[in-house]
């Protein structure tokens, strides 16, 4: 049942790519989403506490943002003991971010390391500005 629910969000995130991106607002700065790792989604969930436009990608007003996004993966099999099914975990990271700028590309990635999520905030230049905190997984 969960990789039957996993698998359908998948199919739903391809499909929506098959729909062409907007183009950015040059007044606006555009975060696009990546999921490091392999059989994972990453969705854009909140902007300062009000739901995401689309779940594909954020944009926002030059300034201050709170980011919240939902990551789904799975625990390995070695990660929890052996002979175990991998375990499906859905997870928000919140990450703030205090100078977006107008005009500027930005890149949040996500990953895991066993039970753990990870997000980071990325610039045009490739340089780290920012870093996710876990806001709450359960499992799926």
């Amino acid at each position: 049942m969960r990789i039957l629910i996993l698998t359908g969000g998948l199919l739903t995130l391809a499909g929506c790519a098959g729909f062409g991106m907007p183009s950015p607002d040059p007044t606006q700065a555009w975060i696009d989403l990546d999921a490091r790792q392999q059989d994972t989604a990453l969705q854009a969930l909140e902007v300062d506490r009000k739901a995401a436009v689309d779940k594909r990608y954020f944009e926002v007003q030059p300034g201050s943002h709170e980011l919240k996004v939902r990551y789904q993966f799975p625990v390995e099999a070695s990660n929890i003991g052996p002979d175990a099914e991998p375990l499906w975990r859905d997870c928000q990271l919140s990450l703030k971010f205090t100078d977006f700028n107008a005009g500027q590309r930005y890149q949040l990635q996500a990953g895991y390391i066993g039970f753990r999520p990870w997000a980071k905030l990325y610039d045009q230049q490739k340089n780290v500005v920012g870093q996710g905190k876990p806001a709450g997984c359960q499992r799926t």
